[in-house]
Protein backbone atom coordinates (compact mmCIF):
# COMPACT_ATOMS: atom_id res chain seq x y z
CA UNK A 1 0.00 0.00 0.00
CA UNK A 2 1.06 3.60 -0.61
CA UNK A 3 0.59 4.45 3.08
CA UNK A 4 0.11 2.41 6.21
CA UNK A 5 -1.74 3.59 9.28
CA UNK A 6 -1.05 1.95 12.67
CA UNK A 7 -2.98 2.86 15.81
CA UNK A 8 -1.70 2.37 19.31
CA UNK A 9 -3.91 2.65 22.39
CA UNK A 10 -2.05 4.12 25.32
CA UNK A 11 -2.94 4.08 29.00
CA UNK A 12 -5.84 6.23 30.01
CA UNK A 13 -4.95 9.40 31.82
CA UNK A 14 -7.65 11.48 33.36
CA UNK A 15 -10.34 9.50 31.59
CA UNK A 16 -8.96 10.33 28.13
CA UNK A 17 -7.46 7.82 25.71
CA UNK A 18 -4.26 8.90 23.95
CA UNK A 19 -3.70 7.73 20.41
CA UNK A 20 -0.68 7.93 18.07
CA UNK A 21 -0.98 7.75 14.29
CA UNK A 22 1.91 6.69 12.03
CA UNK A 23 2.11 7.22 8.26
CA UNK A 24 4.47 5.59 5.81
CA UNK A 25 4.82 8.12 2.99
CA UNK A 26 7.52 9.36 0.59
CA UNK A 27 8.40 12.92 -0.29
CA UNK A 28 7.03 12.18 -3.76
CA UNK A 29 3.55 11.80 -2.19
CA UNK A 30 3.74 15.21 -0.52
CA UNK A 31 4.23 17.33 -3.66
CA UNK A 32 1.07 17.93 -5.75
CA UNK A 33 1.18 16.65 -9.31
CA UNK A 34 0.51 20.12 -10.78
CA UNK A 35 3.05 21.95 -8.61
CA UNK A 36 5.13 24.58 -10.40
CA UNK A 37 8.41 22.96 -9.38
CA UNK A 38 7.39 19.69 -11.04
CA UNK A 39 6.84 21.60 -14.28
CA UNK A 40 10.15 23.40 -13.80
CA UNK A 41 12.05 20.14 -13.23
CA UNK A 42 10.60 18.72 -16.44
CA UNK A 43 11.31 21.87 -18.46
CA UNK A 44 14.80 22.90 -17.34
CA UNK A 45 17.81 20.66 -17.94
CA UNK A 46 20.69 21.72 -15.69
CA UNK A 47 23.20 19.11 -16.82
CA UNK A 48 25.34 21.88 -18.31
CA UNK A 49 26.24 22.92 -14.74
CA UNK A 50 28.50 19.86 -14.44
CA UNK A 51 30.32 20.89 -17.60
CA UNK A 52 30.79 24.47 -16.40
CA UNK A 53 32.02 23.51 -12.93
CA UNK A 54 34.08 20.37 -13.63
CA UNK A 55 37.39 22.24 -13.30
CA UNK A 56 36.45 23.52 -9.85
CA UNK A 57 36.34 20.10 -8.19
CA UNK A 58 39.07 17.56 -7.41
CA UNK A 59 38.36 13.91 -8.15
CA UNK A 60 41.02 12.64 -5.74
CA UNK A 61 41.18 14.93 -2.73
CA UNK A 62 38.81 16.41 -0.19
CA UNK A 63 35.45 15.29 1.10
CA UNK A 64 32.49 14.72 -1.16
CA UNK A 65 31.12 18.09 -2.31
CA UNK A 66 27.53 19.23 -2.52
CA UNK A 67 26.17 18.61 -6.00
CA UNK A 68 26.67 21.87 -8.00
CA UNK A 69 23.23 21.42 -9.60
CA UNK A 70 21.72 21.43 -6.10
CA UNK A 71 23.48 24.73 -5.35
CA UNK A 72 22.21 26.33 -8.56
CA UNK A 73 18.67 25.13 -7.79
CA UNK A 74 19.08 26.40 -4.22
CA UNK A 75 19.80 29.94 -5.42
CA UNK A 76 17.21 29.75 -8.18
CA UNK A 77 14.51 28.96 -5.62
CA UNK A 78 15.32 32.23 -3.86
CA UNK A 79 14.70 34.25 -7.01
CA UNK A 80 11.65 32.23 -8.08
CA UNK A 81 9.93 32.85 -4.76
CA UNK A 82 11.35 36.25 -3.83
CA UNK A 83 13.50 35.03 -0.92
CA UNK A 84 16.21 37.68 -0.53
CA UNK A 85 19.05 35.88 1.30
CA UNK A 86 20.74 32.48 1.43
CA UNK A 87 19.96 32.22 5.15
CA UNK A 88 16.24 32.59 4.49
CA UNK A 89 16.43 30.13 1.58
CA UNK A 90 17.90 27.56 3.98
CA UNK A 91 15.00 28.06 6.39
CA UNK A 92 12.41 27.72 3.63
CA UNK A 93 14.06 24.62 2.16
CA UNK A 94 14.13 22.98 5.59
CA UNK A 95 10.35 23.19 6.09
CA UNK A 96 9.07 22.98 2.50
CA UNK A 97 8.40 19.56 1.04
CA UNK A 98 8.25 20.99 -2.49
CA UNK A 99 11.63 22.69 -2.09
CA UNK A 100 13.16 19.48 -0.74
CA UNK A 101 11.72 17.50 -3.63
CA UNK A 102 13.12 19.95 -6.20
CA UNK A 103 16.57 19.82 -4.57
CA UNK A 104 16.48 16.02 -4.29
CA UNK A 105 16.86 16.13 -0.49
CA UNK A 106 14.81 13.61 1.45
CA UNK A 107 12.80 14.33 4.59
CA UNK A 108 15.48 12.97 6.92
CA UNK A 109 18.39 14.78 5.21
CA UNK A 110 19.80 18.17 6.06
CA UNK A 111 19.56 20.98 3.49
CA UNK A 112 22.81 22.75 2.50
CA UNK A 113 23.95 25.39 4.95
CA UNK A 114 23.61 28.97 3.74
CA UNK A 115 27.30 29.64 4.43
CA UNK A 116 28.27 26.90 1.97
CA UNK A 117 26.64 28.85 -0.85
CA UNK A 118 28.05 32.19 0.30
CA UNK A 119 31.60 30.85 0.59
CA UNK A 120 31.38 29.10 -2.78
CA UNK A 121 30.47 32.33 -4.54
CA UNK A 122 33.16 34.24 -2.67
CA UNK A 123 36.02 31.73 -2.99
CA UNK A 124 35.37 30.46 -6.50
CA UNK A 125 34.63 33.45 -8.77
CA UNK A 126 34.65 31.12 -11.80
CA UNK A 127 31.41 29.60 -10.52
CA UNK A 128 29.61 32.78 -11.56
CA UNK A 129 29.86 31.73 -15.22
CA UNK A 130 27.09 29.26 -14.40
CA UNK A 131 24.60 32.08 -13.87
CA UNK A 132 25.27 33.62 -17.29
CA UNK A 133 25.01 30.18 -18.88
CA UNK A 134 21.76 29.47 -16.99
CA UNK A 135 20.22 32.68 -18.31
CA UNK A 136 21.37 31.92 -21.87
CA UNK A 137 20.04 28.35 -21.71
CA UNK A 138 16.63 29.57 -20.60
CA UNK A 139 16.54 32.13 -23.43
CA UNK A 140 17.59 29.42 -25.91
CA UNK A 141 14.72 27.19 -24.81
CA UNK A 142 12.29 30.09 -25.13
CA UNK A 143 13.49 30.68 -28.70
CA UNK A 144 13.08 26.98 -29.53
CA UNK A 145 9.53 27.01 -28.16
CA UNK A 146 8.62 29.97 -30.37
CA UNK A 147 8.24 32.43 -27.48
CA UNK A 148 10.81 34.86 -28.96
CA UNK A 149 10.25 36.15 -32.49
CA UNK A 150 12.58 39.14 -32.89
CA UNK A 151 9.69 41.13 -34.33
CA UNK A 152 10.44 43.88 -31.79
CA UNK A 153 13.04 44.33 -29.04
CA UNK A 154 12.27 46.79 -26.25
CA UNK A 155 15.02 48.09 -23.97
CA UNK A 156 15.20 50.01 -20.72
CA UNK A 157 17.13 50.06 -17.45
CA UNK A 158 16.16 49.99 -13.80
CA UNK A 159 18.09 50.87 -10.67
CA UNK A 160 19.02 48.26 -8.05
CA UNK A 161 20.11 49.53 -4.63
CA UNK A 162 23.72 48.75 -3.82
CA UNK A 163 24.77 47.53 -0.39
CA UNK A 164 26.38 50.88 0.40
CA UNK A 165 25.16 53.87 2.37
CA UNK A 166 25.70 57.58 1.82
CA UNK A 167 27.91 57.56 4.91
CA UNK A 168 30.59 55.78 2.85
CA UNK A 169 30.58 58.52 0.19
CA UNK A 170 33.82 60.12 -0.95
CA UNK A 171 35.05 62.08 -3.96
CA UNK A 172 37.67 60.80 -6.40
CA UNK A 173 39.02 61.96 -9.75
CA UNK A 174 36.79 61.01 -12.67
CA UNK A 175 38.87 59.03 -15.14
CA UNK A 176 38.07 59.00 -18.84
CA UNK A 177 37.23 55.54 -20.16
CA UNK A 178 37.58 54.53 -23.78
CA UNK A 179 34.56 52.36 -24.52
CA UNK A 180 32.87 50.83 -27.52
CA UNK A 181 30.79 53.97 -28.07
CA UNK A 182 33.88 56.15 -28.49
CA UNK A 183 35.61 53.62 -30.72
CA UNK A 184 32.58 53.63 -33.01
CA UNK A 185 32.66 57.42 -33.20
CA UNK A 186 36.35 57.28 -34.09
CA UNK A 187 35.52 55.01 -37.05
CA UNK A 188 32.71 57.26 -38.28
CA UNK A 189 34.91 60.33 -37.81
CA UNK A 190 37.49 58.79 -40.12
CA UNK A 191 34.73 58.03 -42.64
CA UNK A 192 33.53 61.64 -42.49
CA UNK A 193 37.03 63.05 -42.95
CA UNK A 194 37.47 60.97 -46.10
CA UNK A 195 34.15 62.29 -47.40
CA UNK A 196 35.25 65.87 -46.67
CA UNK A 197 38.51 65.20 -48.50
CA UNK A 198 36.62 64.09 -51.61
CA UNK A 199 34.59 67.31 -51.53
CA UNK A 200 37.28 69.85 -50.66
CA UNK A 201 40.55 68.08 -51.40
CA UNK A 202 41.76 68.65 -47.83
CA UNK A 203 41.52 66.84 -44.53
CA UNK A 204 43.07 67.15 -41.11
CA UNK A 205 45.27 64.48 -39.57
CA UNK A 206 43.81 61.38 -37.99
CA UNK A 207 42.89 61.82 -34.34
CA UNK A 208 45.46 60.48 -31.90
CA UNK A 209 43.99 61.75 -28.59
CA UNK A 210 40.72 60.69 -27.02
CA UNK A 211 38.02 63.40 -26.88
CA UNK A 212 37.03 64.24 -23.33
CA UNK A 213 33.44 63.32 -22.63
CA UNK A 214 32.64 65.98 -20.05
CA UNK A 215 34.93 68.87 -19.30
CA UNK A 216 32.69 70.16 -16.53
CA UNK A 217 33.25 67.23 -14.14
CA UNK A 218 36.71 66.38 -12.89
CA UNK A 219 35.54 64.24 -9.96
CA UNK A 220 32.79 61.83 -9.03
CA UNK A 221 31.26 60.35 -5.88
CA UNK A 222 32.11 56.76 -4.97
CA UNK A 223 31.41 54.52 -2.01
CA UNK A 224 34.32 53.22 0.04
CA UNK A 225 32.13 50.21 0.94
CA UNK A 226 31.29 49.26 -2.65
CA UNK A 227 33.49 51.32 -4.99
CA UNK A 228 32.18 49.49 -8.07
CA UNK A 229 28.66 50.87 -7.58
CA UNK A 230 27.79 54.29 -9.02
CA UNK A 231 26.27 57.40 -7.52
CA UNK A 232 22.94 57.92 -9.27
CA UNK A 233 21.21 61.28 -9.39
CA UNK A 234 18.46 61.44 -11.99
CA UNK A 235 15.19 63.39 -12.16
CA UNK A 236 12.39 61.38 -10.58
CA UNK A 237 14.80 58.73 -9.23
CA UNK A 238 16.24 58.22 -5.74
CA UNK A 239 19.75 59.50 -5.10
CA UNK A 240 22.46 57.24 -3.77
CA UNK A 241 24.66 54.31 -4.74
CA UNK A 242 23.03 51.96 -7.23
CA UNK A 243 23.63 49.53 -10.05
CA UNK A 244 21.67 49.60 -13.30
CA UNK A 245 20.18 46.49 -14.88
CA UNK A 246 19.84 47.12 -18.63
CA UNK A 247 17.40 44.63 -20.13
CA UNK A 248 16.14 43.90 -23.63
CA UNK A 249 12.78 42.11 -23.79
CA UNK A 250 10.83 40.45 -26.57
CA UNK A 251 7.23 41.69 -26.15
CA UNK A 252 5.56 38.63 -27.73
CA UNK A 253 5.61 36.80 -24.37
CA UNK A 254 7.76 39.08 -22.23
CA UNK A 255 10.94 37.01 -22.43
CA UNK A 256 14.08 38.91 -21.35
CA UNK A 257 16.68 38.23 -24.05
CA UNK A 258 19.69 40.18 -22.71
CA UNK A 259 20.91 41.60 -19.41
CA UNK A 260 23.82 44.00 -18.88
CA UNK A 261 24.74 45.46 -15.49
CA UNK A 262 26.60 48.75 -15.00
CA UNK A 263 27.25 51.15 -12.13
CA UNK A 264 24.41 53.56 -11.45
CA UNK A 265 26.21 56.58 -12.93
CA UNK A 266 26.54 55.08 -16.42
CA UNK A 267 24.24 56.53 -19.08
CA UNK A 268 21.71 54.17 -20.65
CA UNK A 269 23.16 54.73 -24.12
CA UNK A 270 26.56 53.23 -23.27
CA UNK A 271 25.72 49.49 -23.32
CA UNK A 272 22.75 49.78 -25.70
CA UNK A 273 24.27 49.02 -29.09
CA UNK A 274 26.41 46.13 -27.86
CA UNK A 275 23.39 44.57 -26.19
CA UNK A 276 21.18 44.82 -29.27
CA UNK A 277 23.93 43.51 -31.53
CA UNK A 278 24.37 40.53 -29.21
CA UNK A 279 20.65 39.72 -29.38
CA UNK A 280 20.59 40.22 -33.16
CA UNK A 281 23.59 37.95 -33.82
CA UNK A 282 23.37 35.32 -31.08
CA UNK A 283 19.74 35.07 -29.93
CA UNK A 284 17.33 35.93 -32.74
CA UNK A 285 17.50 38.30 -35.76
CA UNK A 286 15.76 41.55 -34.89
CA UNK A 287 13.35 43.40 -37.14
CA UNK A 288 12.78 46.47 -34.97
CA UNK A 289 13.85 48.05 -31.67
CA UNK A 290 12.03 50.48 -29.38
CA UNK A 291 13.35 52.61 -26.53
CA UNK A 292 12.64 55.80 -24.59
CA UNK A 293 14.32 59.18 -25.08
CA UNK A 294 17.45 58.19 -23.13
CA UNK A 295 18.42 56.03 -26.11
CA UNK A 296 17.87 58.73 -28.72
CA UNK A 297 21.46 59.40 -29.71
CA UNK A 298 22.45 59.77 -33.38
CA UNK A 299 24.95 56.91 -33.41
CA UNK A 300 22.19 54.44 -32.46
CA UNK A 301 20.12 55.48 -35.48
CA UNK A 302 23.04 54.87 -37.84
CA UNK A 303 24.22 51.59 -36.28
CA UNK A 304 20.73 50.03 -36.23
CA UNK A 305 20.06 51.21 -39.78
CA UNK A 306 23.18 49.38 -40.94
CA UNK A 307 21.92 46.22 -39.25
CA UNK A 308 18.55 46.54 -41.01
CA UNK A 309 16.70 47.15 -37.73
CA UNK A 310 13.88 49.70 -37.63
CA UNK A 311 14.34 52.10 -34.72
CA UNK A 312 11.35 53.44 -32.79
CA UNK A 313 12.50 55.88 -30.13
CA UNK A 314 11.03 58.80 -28.20
CA UNK A 315 12.85 61.91 -29.52
CA UNK A 316 14.80 63.98 -27.07
CA UNK A 317 13.58 67.57 -26.75
CA UNK A 318 15.65 69.99 -28.81
CA UNK A 319 17.54 72.71 -26.92
CA UNK A 320 18.94 75.69 -28.80
CA UNK A 321 21.64 77.04 -26.48
CA UNK A 322 22.70 79.78 -28.92
CA UNK A 323 22.94 83.09 -27.09
CA UNK A 324 22.32 85.10 -30.26
CA UNK A 325 18.86 86.54 -30.92
CA UNK A 326 18.56 84.75 -34.28
CA UNK A 327 18.17 81.05 -33.53
CA UNK A 328 18.67 78.07 -35.80
CA UNK A 329 15.04 78.18 -36.97
CA UNK A 330 15.80 81.44 -38.78
CA UNK A 331 18.10 79.60 -41.22
CA UNK A 332 16.82 77.58 -44.21
CA UNK A 333 18.48 74.41 -45.44
CA UNK A 334 18.88 73.83 -49.19
CA UNK A 335 19.18 70.07 -49.51
CA UNK A 336 20.21 70.05 -53.19
CA UNK A 337 23.19 72.33 -52.68
CA UNK A 338 23.86 71.22 -49.08
CA UNK A 339 24.00 74.79 -47.77
CA UNK A 340 22.13 76.88 -45.20
CA UNK A 341 20.69 80.28 -46.12
CA UNK A 342 20.69 82.98 -43.47
CA UNK A 343 17.84 85.55 -43.09
CA UNK A 344 19.91 87.96 -45.23
CA UNK A 345 20.19 85.41 -48.07
CA UNK A 346 23.86 84.55 -47.58
CA UNK A 347 25.14 80.95 -47.71
CA UNK A 348 26.65 78.87 -44.91
CA UNK A 349 28.70 76.08 -46.50
CA UNK A 350 29.97 72.83 -45.00
CA UNK A 351 33.47 73.55 -43.77
CA UNK A 352 34.66 70.90 -41.33
CA UNK A 353 33.83 67.82 -39.27
CA UNK A 354 33.68 68.61 -35.57
CA UNK A 355 34.06 66.02 -32.81
CA UNK A 356 32.98 66.65 -29.24
CA UNK A 357 32.17 64.59 -26.19
CA UNK A 358 28.53 64.44 -27.24
CA UNK A 359 28.98 63.28 -30.83
CA UNK A 360 30.09 64.00 -34.37
CA UNK A 361 28.91 67.07 -36.29
CA UNK A 362 29.20 68.80 -39.65
CA UNK A 363 29.88 72.52 -39.29
CA UNK A 364 28.43 75.04 -41.75
CA UNK A 365 30.15 78.43 -41.82
CA UNK A 366 29.22 81.76 -43.33
CA UNK A 367 31.87 83.90 -45.03
CA UNK A 368 33.46 86.37 -42.65
CA UNK A 369 33.07 89.21 -45.18
CA UNK A 370 29.33 88.53 -45.48
CA UNK A 371 28.83 88.67 -41.74
CA UNK A 372 31.03 91.79 -41.42
CA UNK A 373 28.73 93.94 -43.58
CA UNK A 374 25.43 92.26 -42.62
CA UNK A 375 22.71 94.54 -41.11
CA UNK A 376 21.62 91.62 -38.88
CA UNK A 377 25.08 91.12 -37.40
CA UNK A 378 24.10 92.32 -33.92
CA UNK A 379 21.25 89.83 -33.78
CA UNK A 380 23.19 86.97 -35.33
CA UNK A 381 26.57 87.09 -33.59
CA UNK A 382 27.73 87.64 -30.02
CA UNK A 383 30.25 90.30 -29.18
CA UNK A 384 32.56 87.59 -27.84
CA UNK A 385 32.42 85.53 -31.06
CA UNK A 386 36.06 85.35 -32.13
CA UNK A 387 35.39 83.73 -35.51
CA UNK A 388 33.47 86.75 -36.77
CA UNK A 389 31.11 84.55 -38.81
CA UNK A 390 27.99 82.56 -37.97
CA UNK A 391 28.20 78.79 -37.88
CA UNK A 392 25.65 75.97 -37.53
CA UNK A 393 26.11 72.34 -36.58
CA UNK A 394 24.33 69.27 -37.95
CA UNK A 395 24.75 65.76 -36.65
CA UNK A 396 26.88 63.59 -38.91
CA UNK A 397 24.02 61.06 -38.76
CA UNK A 398 21.29 63.61 -39.52
CA UNK A 399 19.96 61.84 -42.64
CA UNK A 400 19.15 58.55 -40.95
CA UNK A 401 17.80 60.31 -37.84
CA UNK A 402 15.36 62.28 -39.99
CA UNK A 403 14.38 59.10 -41.81
CA UNK A 404 13.43 57.37 -38.57
CA UNK A 405 11.58 60.33 -37.09
CA UNK A 406 9.61 60.89 -40.30
CA UNK A 407 7.58 57.82 -39.25
CA UNK A 408 6.92 58.87 -35.66
CA UNK A 409 3.22 59.55 -36.22
CA UNK A 410 2.58 56.25 -37.98
CA UNK A 411 0.50 53.64 -36.09
CA UNK A 412 3.27 50.99 -35.96
CA UNK A 413 5.74 53.54 -34.50
CA UNK A 414 3.33 54.53 -31.75
CA UNK A 415 2.38 50.91 -31.08
CA UNK A 416 6.06 49.97 -30.66
CA UNK A 417 6.54 52.70 -28.05
CA UNK A 418 3.41 51.51 -26.28
CA UNK A 419 4.75 47.95 -26.22
CA UNK A 420 8.02 49.26 -24.79
CA UNK A 421 6.22 50.94 -21.93
CA UNK A 422 4.05 47.92 -21.14
CA UNK A 423 6.74 45.26 -21.28
CA UNK A 424 9.75 47.14 -19.92
CA UNK A 425 8.00 48.83 -17.02
CA UNK A 426 5.79 45.79 -16.35
CA UNK A 427 8.73 43.38 -16.35
CA UNK A 428 10.73 45.56 -13.98
CA UNK A 429 7.72 45.84 -11.66
CA UNK A 430 7.31 42.03 -11.60
CA UNK A 431 11.00 41.52 -10.86
CA UNK A 432 11.04 44.09 -8.08
CA UNK A 433 7.87 42.75 -6.50
CA UNK A 434 8.63 39.05 -6.63
CA UNK A 435 12.14 38.34 -7.91
CA UNK A 436 14.60 40.28 -5.72
CA UNK A 437 15.45 43.13 -8.11
CA UNK A 438 15.05 45.84 -5.46
CA UNK A 439 18.37 45.71 -3.64
CA UNK A 440 21.62 43.77 -3.37
CA UNK A 441 23.03 42.04 -0.31
CA UNK A 442 26.42 41.32 -1.88
CA UNK A 443 28.92 43.87 -3.19
CA UNK A 444 30.75 44.37 -6.44
CA UNK A 445 29.81 44.53 -10.11
CA UNK A 446 30.17 40.76 -10.62
CA UNK A 447 27.84 40.02 -7.70
CA UNK A 448 25.35 42.55 -9.08
CA UNK A 449 25.44 40.86 -12.48
CA UNK A 450 24.85 37.42 -10.91
CA UNK A 451 21.89 38.83 -9.03
CA UNK A 452 20.28 40.47 -12.07
CA UNK A 453 20.84 37.40 -14.25
CA UNK A 454 19.16 35.10 -11.72
CA UNK A 455 16.24 37.50 -11.38
CA UNK A 456 15.78 37.61 -15.16
CA UNK A 457 16.16 33.83 -15.50
CA UNK A 458 13.53 33.24 -12.79
CA UNK A 459 10.98 35.46 -14.51
CA UNK A 460 11.76 33.91 -17.91
CA UNK A 461 11.20 30.43 -16.49
CA UNK A 462 7.81 31.38 -15.12
CA UNK A 463 6.72 32.90 -18.43
CA UNK A 464 8.15 29.99 -20.41
CA UNK A 465 6.25 27.42 -18.35
CA UNK A 466 3.08 29.48 -18.42
CA UNK A 467 3.03 29.73 -22.21
CA UNK A 468 4.33 26.20 -22.87
CA UNK A 469 1.59 24.32 -20.99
Amino acid sequence: PKSLEIWYNQSREGGKEMQLKYHMVTIEDLVPENHFLRKLEAALDLSFVYEETAHLYSRRYGRAPIDPVVMVKYLLLGFLYGIPSERQIEVRCADSNAFRWYLGIDLDERVPDHSTISQLRRRKPAFRKVFRRLFEEVVRQCVEKGLVSGRLAVTDSTHVKANASRASEQEVDALEEVGNYWERLDAYEEEGLEELKRQTGQRRAKRTKQVKKDKRRSYKKVSSTDPESGYMKRPGKPSGFYYLSHQTTDPDHGIITAVTVTPGDVHDSRPYLEQLEYVHKHVVPLQAAAADSAYDFPLAHRALEELGIDFFVVPQPAHDRTKAELKRDAFTYDEQRDVYLCPNGKELRRKRLYRSGSGLFWEYWAEKKDCGSCPLRQKCLNETDKAGARKLQDSYFKTVVQKHFSRRWEPDYREALKQRQIWCEGTFAAQKWGHNLTRLLRRGLEAAEDHCLLSAAALNLKRMIKHSV
